[in-house]
Formats: C-alpha cells, structure tokens, sequence
C-alpha cells in the first residue's frame, strides 16, 4: 500500500544556501527507497478553508516500510538538519489506503460500532 512523507513548512523570507543545498541533494536519498515527490511548494494554492501559510511537499512511496526506512537512513539523517535548521515545520509519514478504499464503507463501519457500543 502506497505511503506518503508529507510535510507543511514555513519558509523563511530568503532561502538559506543550506537550504538549497538540501533541495539539490534530497533526490538522491530518495532513490533507493523508491520515493517520488508528488508535490513540491507548488506555485498555486489556493486556500479554501482556514489559514494555511506553509508550503506543502508530499513524497510517495511503495509502502510504509521503504517511507520510514528512507526517513531514519544515515543518508538522509545526515542532509536533514541543512533544512531543519532554517525552516519551522512539521512532517508525517502517513499509510493510504487501500485500492477500492471508499469512505462511505467506512462510514458505514464507524456507524455499526457505534450502535453496537
């Protein structure tokens, strides 16, 4: 099942070149996990409820288990600090659902086990 690295950050008003370095260098820890960026601080977002001033990145990978390796490997522990030292944010790693996955069938679960409780 395909997991997600999703964080929401709060770039500083200039890039700091550690930064820029961790953008130019992150990829290749990605690689042997198979991970992918699927969004990237995209130029257009548009809010549509709340207050949202953060960039959003979210990386895809196979599963949960290749997410959370990538995450704790010495590659990727070593460059972390380049962006955490400049940026505020948060960060989550995250399973998705299954193929088929429909929200009205878990609904209909949450609902039986209420009324069964």
């Amino acid at each position: 099942m395909t997991a997600y690295a999703i964080a929401h950050l709060r770039p500083a008003p200039e890039l700091h070149a550690e930064v820029l370095d961790y953008m130019e260098r992150i990829q290749s820890t990605l690689d042997p996990f198979e991970g992918r960026f699927l969004i990237h601080g995209a130029p257009r977002t548009e809010v549509l409820e709340g207050d949202f001033d953060r960039a959003v990145v979210m990386i895809g990978f196979p599963s949960y288990d290749q997410a959370h390796a990538w995450y704790h490997s010495a590659a990727y522990q070593e460059l972390l600090p380049r962006r955490t030292a400049h940026m505020d944010g948060d960060a989550l790693l995250i399973d998705g659902v299954p193929p088929g996955y429909e929200a009205a069938a878990t609904a209909a679960a949450l609902r039986a086990a209420r009324t069964a409780a």
